[in-house]
């Protein structure tokens, strides 16, 4: 017999011989594929890095400048991307001002490229019309004289503006040097909203 037939019972006990073909063989197992946990892990890092370095990225707040909306200790979640093209007015941003390029600042987005801002009786006007911030709970207390924003600035308020180190004190924001756009706050799990 060689090694590709095999003997078969048959019932009247005689023996036949058969050819691999023609047995009834249990079909293979389908093992499932397990992924070693270096690979899981691998592209978990990958991920993670990505989505950081391009997408988002979570800051802890760290002062009063924000309050009541921000406190600090609480932490969010800011959006990375299109941030030169997209800037609008009322936005909260993550930023390193100009003087002080190692410290991530906390502000809203006042004034933008080409607008005139001015404060009179702790009230914002923009291009001569006053801003209407809903956001704002604290009264404050200033006046500025009129200034345009130049081209590629932006002009940043904290929303506890009696305790906030803002444009006012060191001039309008470089666009470029925002991070990001704070887009929800996670922590503390009775905050968690998004952020207007």
């Amino acid at each position: 017999m060689s090694h590709m037939e095999e003997a078969t019972s048959l019932p009247s006990g005689e023996r036949q011989a058969a050819s691999v073909a023609d047995l009834q063989l249990p079909a293979p197992r389908r093992q499932a594929r397990r992924r070693p946990i270096w690979d899981t892990a691998f592209w978990s890092v990958l991920f993670f890095l990505v989505a950081q370095t391009w997408v988002v990225q979570g800051y802890k707040v760290y002062g009063s400048c924000m309050e009541p909306n921000l406190f600090t200790g609480e932490r969010l979640l800011g959006v990375k991307g299109g941030l030169e093209r997209q800037v609008q007015r009322g936005e909260v941003v993550v930023f390193y001002p100009p003087y002080k390029p190692d410290s991530a600042f906390i502000k809203r987005v006042i004034g933008l490229p080409g607008e005139m801002i001015e404060i009179r009786n702790s009230r914002v006007y923009v291009d001569g019309r006053p801003l209407d911030e809903p956001y704002l709970r604290r009264t404050w207390h200033d006046d500025r004289a009129p200034e345009r924003v130049p081209a590629g600035m932006v002009y940043v308020l904290g929303d506890n503006r009696d305790n906030s180190n803002d444009s006012r004190m060191w001039g309008e924001l470089p666009i470029k040097n925002i991070q990001a756009k704070a887009w929800l706050r996670y922590w503390p799990l009775n905050r968690f909203e998004w952020i207007r």
